[in-house]
């Protein structure tokens, strides 16, 4: 087995086995939160984050699933609330119907909400010092919500069937998408107290990642089935996308520019680290 499945295998094991669990006689919030944390996905995120601390603490991975189990939590619920009538109304993710579809928008709305808050539960509890718990509920705040996550969601939703230019569109992006992803990068990079250099090249180095995944999510929509994708495709026409912004040829173009700028970025990275990130970017990009 690949370090890379073994360490999904047991990030699945250890979301399985610790998600939250709902008191009370709700019918169905419960049945609710586990369709979607556990309806899979490429867990993207939390990897990266273990995949960091794999290489530059591997005893300290075992203490890091909380925190990557927090984080795909984070991320959950932003596409919870992405997916609702009021913003995307998609009926699809991660190939089962959404949970407004599915049961309620309330019951939707509630999901999200609990998974957002128990984000923070779950890292604040997480088996390691003070010091770094506070930090890392730092960086997941300051780049999940008002100042990253947040603000980039509300602009791509205020600005629907608005054409942005570039530099806006790249501003967008890199705070409803990249920041997120790069946290993930810096928050393993925190847990294994990498000097201050090393974390500022990490993040860096996720802002361009993040925004690689953008390019390759909006090329996904124009270029895949609903069935190929597993959420709905075709419905970024009245959105802020690369492709709606350069045109298909053009977006294609963008992103090999980006892949080359995000090698630019991992050569600063220590070799070990550099080695197993550019393994999961061809990974995921290649695919």
């Amino acid at each position: 087995m690949s370090k890379k499945s073994e360490l999904l295998e047991n990030f699945e094991r250890y979301l399985s086995e610790n998600s939250p669990k709902v008191e009370g006689f709700h019918p169905h919030f419960q049945k609710a939160l586990d369709e979607i944390l556990k309806a899979g996905g490429k867990r993207f995120r939390p990897m990266l984050l273990l995949n960091v601390v794999d290489v530059c603490s591997p005893l300290l991975v075992e203490n890091s699933y909380p925190v990557a189990l927090g984080l795909e939590m984070l991320h959950t619920y932003s596409l919870i609330h992405d997916d609702l009538p009021s913003m995307d109304n998609a009926n699809l993710r991660r190939g089962n119907p959404t949970l407004h579809v599915t049961y309620d928008e309330v019951t939707a709305i509630l999901a999200g909400d609990a998974l957002n808050t128990d984000a923070f539960l779950m890292v604040a509890n997480a088996p390691m010092s003070s010091e770094i718990r506070i930090e890392l509920v730092k960086i997941l705040s300051q780049n999940g919500g008002s100042g990253g996550m947040v603000i980039g969601q509300a602009i791509d939703c205020e600005f629907e069937d608005k054409i942005l230019k570039q530099d806006e569109l790249e501003f967008l992006h890199l705070n409803k998408t990249a920041k997120l992803i790069a946290a993930s990068l810096l928050m393993g990079a925190v847990i294994c107290e990498l000097p201050k250099e090393s974390k500022s090249a990490i993040y860096n180095f996720g802002l361009n990642l993040g925004l690689l995944f953008q390019i390759q999510d909006d090329i996904i929509d124009a270029t895949l089935s609903e069935e190929e994708a597993g959420k709905p495709t075709g419905n970024d026409e009245h959105k802020n996308s690369f492709v709606n912004l350069l045109g298909l040829e053009g977006a294609l173009e963008y992103k090999q520019k980006a892949l080359e700028a995000l090698h630019v970025e991992l050569k600063k990275l220590d070799k070990n680290l550099a080695f197993r990130l550019d393994t999961i970017v061809k990974g995921y990009f290649d695919e």
